[in-house]
């Protein structure tokens, strides 16, 4: 038996359907270039002086500065939404988490909490807001990534606002076990699986001896202090103390995160809830079967959903203009 991977894992609603002429891949016209702040190393494409400007930040695990992921994603996600944002008048920096691909040099990729990312695109933020619009930039996270850019931006003046992006809703331990339930071919293993998620939450270590193989992974001892920190904040409370200009995205064929996690990350910041119809959780618009959205996943060919890149334009658009 396998165990299916984690992927990560006044209110305004609008609903967008996924239709109309696919966004092309980047053109050469567009041109990349590499910045960094102390041992993190981004990837920057800059559209004009004065241009606003948002932080990347990728989603769980080893996810590369372009959405990609060696466990089987190979989705240019990030690189193409940063490519069609430049057409649209925003800069973007989209970075390697610490400890990973460019960022490698930046420390231990295990030995991570909620925080100590946080610190890192705090770092970013007052690197880069002083050439931007306004001197503040847009902190955008997908996936795991919304919370981490939810949790620097408290108690920041550099921050325009922040973009989350099928982000949770609910405390980690939650959507872990939603996630393991959804598989069938975990049946045998949820009482072993839950009762580690219950130790986490409480802030213990468990040990995996004696554990099923297929669980030992998911929890091995190098990365359990980082569970641990996940399990110990809500998504949403910690988006609410953020009190900045909000939006909020999320595809109603996600299979990772929930509309319902959207709503509720709307609900406690009081920001803007996009749901874009058809669409999955690496923004590319997907097949309502669950084999087929997963295909999706391995097809870099695959264009971003244009009405994803409309939402996160206009909100900035609007945002800049304020300032």
């Amino acid at each position: 038996m396998r165990l299916q991977r984690y992927l990560w894992p006044a209110l305004a609603v609008v609903s967008i359907t996924a239709s109309g002429a696919a966004l092309a891949q980047a053109p050469s016209a567009l041109l990349e270039s590499e910045t960094r702040v102390g041992s993190l190393f981004g990837a920057r494409i800059h559209a004009g002086d004065d241009a606003p400007l948002a932080l990347i930040v990728p989603g769980s695990g080893p996810t590369d500065r372009d959405g990609n992921n060696p466990a089987g994603i190979n989705s240019n996600t990030y690189k193409m939404l940063a490519t069609e944002l430049a057409r649209r008048g925003v800069s973007t920096v989209r970075v390697d988490k610490r400890g990973m691909f460019s960022s490698v040099g930046a420390g231990d990729p295990n030995a991570v909490t909620v925080e100590l990312y946080a610190q890192d695109y705090r770092e970013w933020a007052a690197a880069l807001s002083p050439e931007a619009r306004g001197n503040c930039i847009y902190l955008l996270g997908h996936s795991e990534g919304a919370l981490m850019v939810s949790a620097a931006a408290r108690v920041q003046d550099n921050i325009c606002g922040l973009i989350l992006v099928a982000g949770a809703g609910r405390p980690f331990g939650d959507i872990l076990r939603e996630q393991l339930r959804a598989n069938p071919a975990n049946a045998l293993l949820l009482e072993d699986a839950f009762a580690a998620i219950d130790s986490l939450e409480a802030g213990e270590t468990v040990s995996t001896d004696g554990m099923h193989p297929a669980l030992a992974p998911l929890f091995r001892d190098d990365v359990q202090g980082f569970l641990i920190s996940m399990m110990a904040v809500d998504p949403a409370a910690v988006a609410a103390a953020a009190g900045l200009p909000t939006l909020i995205l999320q595809g109603d064929r996600d299979i990772q995160i929930s509309v319902e996690d959207a709503q509720l990350l709307s609900d406690a910041s009081g920001g803007e809830l996009v749901i874009l119809q058809g669409v999955n959780h690496i923004l590319k618009e997907a097949p309502a079967d669950r084999p087929g959205n997963l295909r999706t996943y391995g097809d870099p060919s695959l264009p971003i959903a244009p009405e994803a890149v409309d939402a996160i334009a206009s909100f900035v658009d609007r945002m800049s203009a304020r300032q």
